[in-house]
């Protein structure tokens, strides 16, 4: 199976055989993988508790192969998550790992970080390349086919200063379309941020109640 995202690396990885005359997938991969499926979905529907457990299930099977580029990707993705809703703060779980990383999990975390240097643009998944190079905007966010690969995108753009109104919506139009509450708050919150420094308290207003009623606060 082929997706355009980060995510999608990781778990193209731990996928189960295509055809049955190939051999059965081991334990670990089917366990990591189903895990890694519910841990994103729990993140983004800011679901704590099985967010966490899932990840750590996950990340336990991943261990078990001894192989650091398995379980950066897994860290990575977490991160990728973070990036998507807006929430900055270090890569713990694959700095850790990032000795024995290989280059493109290396690359992917720099991106991640607001920070990817130009010769290593080329090691990033292809639908994070054209955002990683100046002058992006919201037609390139737009542009990328995989909605969780848009989020992140659209996260990198914010966290290095570049997010123009239009991207805020692209971002805000994605999580809504998947129904994502986490990320979604997250986005409205940014456009409503803006709306008041603008001074525009009618828009910033709006966005306050829609606010409330992801929240469920708005009866």
């Amino acid at each position: 199976m082929t997706r355009s995202s980060f995510l999608a690396l990781t778990v193209a990885v731990l996928l189960l055989a295509g055809c049955a005359s190939k051999p059965k997938a081991p334990d670990w991969e089917l366990e990591a993988h189903g895990s890694l499926e519910r841990y994103v979905q729990a993140f983004m529907a800011a679901d704590a508790r099985v967010e966490s457990s899932e990840f750590l299930r996950a990340r336990e099977q991943l261990t078990r192969t001894g192989d650091a580029g398995l379980v950066a990707r897994a860290e990575l993705t977490r991160c990728a998550l973070s990036v998507a809703s807006l929430v900055f703060e270090p890569c713990v779980g694959f700095d850790a790992l990032r000795p024995d990383a290989p280059a493109a999990e290396r690359a992917y975390g720099d991106y991640l970080a607001g920070k990817v240097l130009p010769p290593d643009v080329a090691l990033l998944p292809p639908v994070h390349r054209a955002v990683a190079a100046a002058g992006a905007d919201a037609g390139a966010i737009r542009a990328i086919g995989d909605p969780l690969a848009r989020l992140v995108a659209a996260g990198v753009l914010f966290e290095t200063g570049r997010a123009s109104p239009e991207v805020l919506q692209v971002a805000v139009d994605t999580a809504s379309a998947q129904g994502w509450r986490r990320p979604l708050l997250a986005w409205l919150g940014a456009q409503a941020r803006r709306a008041e420094l603008a001074g525009a308290q009618q828009e910033a207003e709006r966005l306050r109640r829609r606010i409330a009623l992801v929240l469920g606060e708005l009866k």
